[in-house]
Order: C-alpha cells, then structure tokens, then sequence
C-alpha cells in the first residue's frame, strides 16, 4: 500500500523530539545507535504474545484474468491510457483492502501481453491476435503493483494455444501455426502436447524470456494442464505416447510430462533468478478417498486422474515454492466441504518446506447456486477457516472484477475482520535476500515522516508504538500501519513511529524509532 506523501512545512506544528536513533533487534530488547543524540532504552519487560487476529505475514493476493477479458483489459481495443487507469483502479481496490500480491495472467493461450519475439500479442489488447497495442504493459503493471507494496506474480498458461481449433487463424508468428505437429484438437479448442519435449522446450524458452527481462516476483501456472473432460472427446496424444511412452500406462505417462515441465520450470526459473517465485493453483481436488485412502474426503472431479495434475508429487519433489489449491466450494458443500479440503492440503504441505495459500471463490459470492454463497459472511468465514491451521499463509481471490464490484459487501467484511491491518509476505528461504541497512537519517516535519533510502530496500514498514510503550513489531501486525515504497510517510495521529526497511522478499531490518509529538 502506497501511502508516502512530500513532506510537509518546516512550520508545522509537529517536530521530532527524538530522531532516527533507536535501532531494535529481533528480540524483545533494542540497542542504540552509535550517535551522540542516541539515549538507550530500558526492553520491555516481557516478549509480546502474538495476536492471531494480526499476523505479521500473511500473502493476500488477487488473480487478474486476462483471457477473455474477464478482469484487465475491461475490453479489447481500449486506449493505453484507458488500459493504465482500469489497471490502477483495480490495485486501488486491492490496496484500501490490505492485499499485497497480485496474479496477472501474462500469456492466456500462447499470446503475450507483453512485448515478446517468441508468441504474439494478445488480442485481448486490441481486439486483433498480433496486433502491437503501441506500448508494453509488462513494465508499467509491474511497476504500479511495486509502489504500492505488492508482490507481481506473472501467470502463465502452459499448454493451451487458442481458444479455435484451427492453426490458420493464428498470426504467422503464433507457435502454434509455425508447429501443427505440436497441437491437439479437442472439445473446440487447441492444446499443446505435454508429451512433446519440443512443446516443454518452448513453454520453458517463453517463461524464461519473462523472468530475464522483466522485474516480476513471482511465475505463476493455474489449474489448466491436461484439459478438464470433455463427453465425447478423446486427446489424441496416441503417437506422442507410442514414441515417448516407454512403457507406462498412459495415465503415469501423462502426469509424468506434467511433472517433468513443472520440475524444468523450477529449475530454470531460480538458475536465472533465485529470488523468483514459482508456484502453482491446482485444481482443489487431489484424489478423493474412493480413489485413493489418503485423498480427502469428497466426491468430486479428481485432478490427479482427470487432468494429470499431481500436487502431492510437486510438494514431495520441491519442484514449487507454493502450491495454491482452489477451494470454490461453500463450508458444508456435501461433496467438497471447504474445511475438509483446507484440513487435506495444510497435511500435505506440513514438513515439506512448501507454502499453502488458498484460493478464495471470490466470484461465486452472491451466487444462488448454493445457498451457502447468498450469505456475507461465508467468505470471511473461510479466512478465519484458513487462520485456524497453521500450515495456510495465506490467500487469493478470484477475481479482481469482484474486488471492485464488492458482491454482499463480501469482500468490506473480509478487510474489516482479518485485513484491518497490513501483512508482509511470508519468507522464503530457498529464495535468499538478506534484510537491509536499517533506515537512516529518519525525521519529521510536522505529519510527515522522512528518511534516507536504505541499500537493496523495495519498501518499508510502518509501526506505531501504541502509548503503553510495548513494542510488539516483531511478533505481529497489530502496530503495522503502513508499508510504503517511497522512504516517506504521513501520520495521522502523534506518538512514536518505527521504521524498518524490506528487501524485495521481505526479509526485514531492524527498525529506526522517530517521535512526533503532535499533528
């Protein structure tokens, strides 16, 4: 959340009394700064107990469709200008809710809603597949999600080509047209093969160009691997199978394509940029119990043998830094209850080193479907479903459309009950950083907080020490007021103020204490 502003006149009322001097350790106790203006502080006389209702970190994401135009661009063929404020209304929205991370789909069907020399431009810029929109959106999305504190994971669909079923409709430069030998037709729409190293090559090739050339945090893959069923439709990946097989049964085969593109994509990913992200969305649904004993208790489609999608091997093999599983589906559903679904996948990750986060059917609110999704409260319900297992860090909603139309206030109430103070990212370690220099030169003239831009900092963190004087910013959230990306900041009420700098995965410095005496 973006909340640093200029600085205010030297006349105003409020002066700093005390200035950037006290520098806070992890621990309960603080030192002071090497300065002849630094008095010592006594610790406090006991650690904090965190506040479950203000985790210190906590991923709060939303997805940002662009095929079809579900959510950006509102519509195809808009102007640049059109496209940058939609976009920005959308992380306005994300930000007044306290979210910190969004998902945006970069390549829906072999296209690019960026400038690439391996696929073409999506017509979901400007209405025409090929088309050059005029500018490249990558920079400008990545760098108004950074300003605003938030994390930019770029999602990726790896295997579908088009949304027709016919390669001379493409561009000349599409893959797709360039290689029919790579393609499958099925239920109206084209797919690559998963079983074709080339087309792994390929997928492997786009998403590293991505992370090469861009400043993102994060490649993101959804649900979409082998297509969902289709009655009456067959993939006919018969020869593929017949010359890679080797042997299996084809349904071991076809999982181990999935695993075999999953696992390259990790590893290329983090050998070009370690502090890179890389997880995936599956399908909510592993195996159910009448298929195998250890699947959960539900009665729904099966990922695992419907599209080849196993997650129990992506987390046991470490080929993802998180897994995000959408969880559609009401507390109580008689197939897929919610609870029993959260409960499945916290055990799968436990001890692993993989994160959970949750994906929210924030689109399915206000739904009468189930009677479940008529009622405001069930998406908070939810949240606090999450907290209570101590595996979930987190959650991501679909989509962005809702977070602006906010269905039954669905959305208020989730900000209002677990949001109302901002999160950092949960850390990861196999990812690396190191916490930055702690903010220095640290000052206020009257409401506004300034200091020097610390060495390797994205952003910064804002605590205000509430006026017992305990300090409990390192153990939750619940004097976070802030985290901004400009080295300032404005206060709306006086007291003490800390301040400590984030790298780009958030690893935290210690933190600076500033005191305003009034506003």
């Amino acid at each position: 959340m973006r909340t640093g502003r200029p600085l205010l006149a030297a006349a105003a009322l409020a002066v700093v009394t005390t200035t950037a001097a006290y520098v806070f350790g992890p621990g309960a106790g603080e030192s002071p700064a090497a300065s002849k203006k630094t008095t010592a502080i006594a610790a406090p006389s006991a650690a904090c107990k965190a506040d479950a209702r203000y985790p210190k970190r906590e991923l709060r994401g939303v997805w940002i469709a662009t095929t079809q135009n579900i959510d950006w661009p509102t519509k195809a063929g808009q102007s640049a200008e059109r496209q940058k404020a939609d976009y920005v209304k959308i992380l306005d929205s994300a930000a007044k809710r306290n979210l910190n991370a969004v998902f945006v789909q970069v390549r829906p069907a072999s296209d690019a809603l960026y400038k690439s020399s391996l696929e073409p431009w999506s017509q979901y810029l400007t209405g025409t597949p090929g088309k050059d929109p005029g500018w490249d959106p990558l920079p400008f999305l990545i760098e108004e999600s950074h300003k605003r504190g938030m994390e930019f994971h770029a999602w990726f669909n790896p295997y579908r080509a088009s949304y027709g079923d016919s390669t001379a409709k493409l561009p000349a430069s599409h893959p797709a047209r360039q290689h029919p030998d790579w393609t499958v037709k099925f239920g109206g729409r084209l797919y690559y093969n998963p079983g074709l190293p080339a087309v792994r090559e390929h997928v492997v090739k786009v998403i590293n160009d991505v992370v090469g050339r861009y400043d993102i945090d994060g490649v993101h893959f959804d649900d979409y691997f082998y297509p969902y069923p289709v009655a009456g439709a067959k993939f006919d990946d018969t020869a593929a199978f017949r010359k890679y097989g080797k042997g299996e049964k084809l349904a071991d085969w076809r999982r181990g394509n999935v695993n075999t593109l999953v696992a390259e994509v990790d590893k290329a990913v983090h050998a070009a940029k370690n502090h890179v992200k890389f997880g995936i969305s599956p399908f909510g649904i592993w195996r159910n119990k009448s298929n195998d004993p250890s699947g959960s208790n539900t009665s729904g489609m099966s990922a695992y043998d419907s599209i080849y999608a196993d997650a129990r091997a992506w987390i046991k093999a470490g080929t993802v830094d998180y897994v995000l599983p959408q969880l559609y589906w009401p507390r109580g559903h008689k197939l897929a209850d919610y609870n029993t679904l959260v409960r499945w996948w916290s055990d799968e990750v436990k001890g692993s080193g993989v994160q959970l986060y949750i994906g929210e059917g924030l689109y399915r609110v206000g739904s009468r479907d189930d009677q479940a999704w008529t009622k405001a409260g069930e998406l908070s319900g939810q949240i606090a479903a999450n907290r209570a297992q101590k595996q979930v860090d987190g959650e991501v909603y679909f989509s962005a459309k809702q977070l602006l139309t906010n269905p039954l206030g669905a959305m208020d109430r989730v900000a209002k009950t677990h949001y109302s103070r901002p999160a950092l990212q949960p850390l990861m370690k196999d990812r690396g950083g190191e916490a930055p220099a702690v903010p220095a030169g640290a000052k206020a003239a009257g409401a506004a907080l300034s200091w020097t831009p610390s060495a390797k900092a994205r952003a910064y963190a804002v605590y205000q020490v509430p006026k017992s004087g305990k300090d409990c910013h390192t153990t939750d959230a619940r004097n976070l007021v802030a985290v901004v990306s400009d080295p300032s900041y404005t206060v709306k009420s006086a007291g003490t103020y800390l301040i400590t700098s984030l790298d780009r995965l958030n690893n935290e410095s210690k933190a600076v204490k500033v005191k305003v005496n009034g506003v």
